[in-house]
């Protein structure tokens, strides 16, 4: 098998590689198929239908997602056949579909995008939803299920990024939804609650409880910074949402960016209050001879340091030292402690919670 093949998409000559689906060789030229289902991450499902494509010799449409490229082969993704499924499915989808949230964080809807870019054919008299609704008590994730498409997005992060299983579609016919085993709330699942599911989500049907509680209008200035999560030294980036320089909101770069391909742990997308909380040290502090901690400089707290394990050298000995780095520093900083600990004081008493 030759390790690179020629496609032609549009009339225009591609250059895929063997084994690539028809979706990757137009995204690798620049063509924009649309999708609902698919994410780069997961394996391709093909069950949404928006990707379907003309290919030369088949007679019905094929979904881009999961049909390989072969050699040679011809691909039409803008003709009046694939237009008219596309606005057709559109049609239907959007008839299921529910109002949407519209605060400044809500999260982006792709359904909506997509039937305002493309089109839909007519107008369906909207169908109430069948799925029930419910309350989750964790105090992270919230679902909509009047929001949901089906896509299986979330099921399938949840299977095969983390591994962990905790949701599934359940229910049958028109009542099918997310849900858990016996109906159970996340806490009570396999849940890691690390809200991959709501950043896979396309449509809004999952998102963060957090920012829901603040009921910002949907006309407040969000700034987007990217930053680098300082819970642990693997150094994930992360996009910080923020209102009057206060973080509101936390949510991962997309996939294929950053080293974390678009995913966060519960710690690095939920547990952003530390931030302007007003226990948080922001000056050294020294503790005094009366025992009482008094703010000083960093000179004075540096020094302060030294002569208390000088002095513990002294009377003990150097092993009765011990020294242990915080995951949140980088390997080169754990280098450094434990040079400090070796070279320093003579000790090999030390440790790291990130085992590096």
């Amino acid at each position: 098998m030759k390790d690179r093949i020629q496609v032609n998409i549009d009339g225009t000559q591609v250059e895929s590689l063997a084994g690539e689906t028809v979706l990757e060789a137009a995204q690798r030229a620049g063509v924009e198929i649309p999708t609902l289902c698919h994410d780069s991450r997961l394996d391709p499902a093909g069950c949404c239908r928006m990707c379907l494509v003309e290919v030369e010799g088949e007679r019905r449409l094929q979904p881009a997602c999961t049909w390989k490229a072969t050699d040679g082969v011809q691909v039409r993704t803008t003709t009046a056949r694939v237009k008219r499924h596309q606005q057709v499915l559109l049609s239907l989808y959007m008839a299921d579909h529910g109002s949407g949230y519209k605060d400044g964080l809500a999260p982006a809807d792709l359904l909506l995008d997509q039937a305002e870019q493309i089109g839909t054919c007519t107008a369906l008299e909207p169908v109430e939803s069948a799925r029930p609704a419910r309350d989750d008590s964790n105090p992270y994730i919230h679902f909509d299920p009047s929001l949901c498409i089906l896509c299986a997005r979330c099921v399938r992060y949840c299977d095969e990024v983390e591994g962990v299983s905790a949701i599934t579609l359940a229910g049958r016919g028109a009542a099918t939804t997310i849900g858990t085993a016996a109906g159970w709330g996340l806490l009570d699942t396999s849940c890691e609650l690390c809200g991959g599911c709501i950043d896979t989500c396309p449509t809004g049907a999952m998102r963060e409880k957090k920012p829901m509680a603040l009921e910002l209008p949907q006309e407040a200035t969000v700034d987007v910074t990217r930053s680098t999560c300082n819970y642990c030294g693997v150094g994930c980036q992360l996009d910080l949402h923020s209102v009057e320089n206060q973080v509101v909101k936390v949510t991962s770069p997309p996939p294929g960016e950053t080293l974390n391909d678009g995913n966060l742990c519960v710690k690095g997308r939920f547990a952003y209050d530390f931030i302007t909380d007003p226990g948080r040290l922001s000056v050294p502090l020294v503790r005094g001879e009366d025992g009482v901690l008094a703010e000083a400089s960093w000179e004075d707290a540096l020094s302060a340091a030294a002569q208390g394990l000088l002095g513990v050298t002294r009377r003990h000995g150097s092993d009765a030292l011990g020294f242990i780095s915080s995951s949140r520093c980088t390997g080169e900083e754990n280098y450094l402690l434990q040079k400090l600990s070796r070279a320093a004081f003579g000790t090999n008493n030390c440790h790291s919670c990130a085992a590096t």
